[in-house]
C-alpha cells in the first residue's frame, strides 16, 4: 500500500473504530463497504483494508451478501491496545480505566515478585534508572516526560518476570498509563507516595526481595484505584 493509501486507511480506522466502540453503531448495524467508501471519499480498497484490522480486533465481521456487521462487545479483543485507546477516547472512560487498573493490580504485583528472583543486572539497573526519571519528572508538572519513564518501568517489571504471557501485557498497561495522561485523569503533580513506591520496588526487585516487590507492586495499584475514585467516579 502507498504512503497516501496508508493514510486513507488510517483515516478511516480513526473514525471508524472509535465510533463502534462508542457504541454509534450497536451490535448487529450493516457497514456497507460502498457507502463507507462514499462517506469517506476513498476507494472500496481502503475501505477493506480498514475492515480487515477491524476484524483482526474483533470488532466486526464480514458476511457474504449482507456486508459487515459489527460484533457483540463480548466478543471484542480488548487487549488490543488501539481497542482500548478507543475505548478510553470515550464515554465509558471511567469504567474502562477502572476495569484495566483492576486487571493491573491482579497481575503486576505478581509480576513484581517474579521480576525480584528473575530479573537479569541490566534490568535492575534500567529499572532503578527509570524510577529515578520518574522522581525527576514528578514535579513541575512535567506529566508527558514522566508518563516515559512510567510506562518503561511497568514495561521491565514484566518483562523481567521471565513469563512472556506477563511480559506480552506492556503494550495493555502503556495505553493504560497514556490514557489517564492524556484524559487528563491524573493530578497535575503525580502523588509523591505513589513516585517513592516505584523506587522502593526497583530497590526490592535489585535485592532479591520477592514478597516485598509484590507488597509494594499492590500498594501502587492500590492507590491508583483510590485515585480513579477521585478524578474519574
Amino acid at each position: 500500500m502507498t504512503t497516501e493509501g496508508r493514510g486513507l486507511h488510517a483515516h478511516v480506522l480513526e473514525n471508524l473504530g472509535p465510533a463502534i466502540t462508542a457504541g454509534e453503531y450497536p451490535p448487529g448495524s450493516v457497514l456497507r463497504t460502498d457507502e463507507l467508501a462514499q462517506r469517506f471519499e476513498v476507494s472500496r480498497t481502503v475501505i477493506r483494508e480498514a475492515v480487515r484490522v477491524l476484524e483482526s480486533m474483533h470488532l466486526v465481521e464480514s458476511r457474504r451478501r449482507v456486508g459487515v456487521t459489527v460484533r457483540p462487545a463480548e466478543q471484542w479483543n480488548v487487549y488490543d491496545p488501539q481497542v482500548i485507546r478507543w475505548r478510553l477516547a470515550g464515554a465509558d472512560r471511567p469504567r474502562q480505566l477502572r476495569s484495566l487498573t483492576v486487571l493491573r493490580s491482579a497481575l503486576e504485583p505478581v509480576a513484581a515478585g517474579l521480576a525480584a528472583r528473575y530479573a537479569t543486572p541490566e534490568q535492575c539497573a534500567d529499572l532503578t534508572g527509570q524510577a529515578l526519571g520518574m522522581v525527576a519528572s514528578s514535579r513541575g508538572q512535567q506529566l508527558e516526560q514522566y508518563l516515559v519513564h512510567d510506562i518503561a518501568f511497568h514495561r521491565i517489571v514484566l518483562c523481567a518476570s521471565g513469563n512472556e504471557m506477563f511480559a506480552r501485557l506492556g503494550d495493555v498497561v502503556a495505553e493504560v498509563l497514556s490514557g489517564r495522561t492524556h484524559h487528563q485523569v491524573m493530578f497535575e503533580d503525580p502523588d509523591p507516595a505513589a513516585v517513592t513506591l516505584h523506587v522502593q520496588v526497583a530497590e526490592a526487585v535489585r535485592e532479591g526481595n520477592a514478597a516485598r516487590a509484590e507488597e509494594l507492586t499492590r500498594e501502587i495499584a492500590v492507590g491508583a484505584l483510590k485515585e480513579l475514585d477521585v478524578l474519574a467516579p
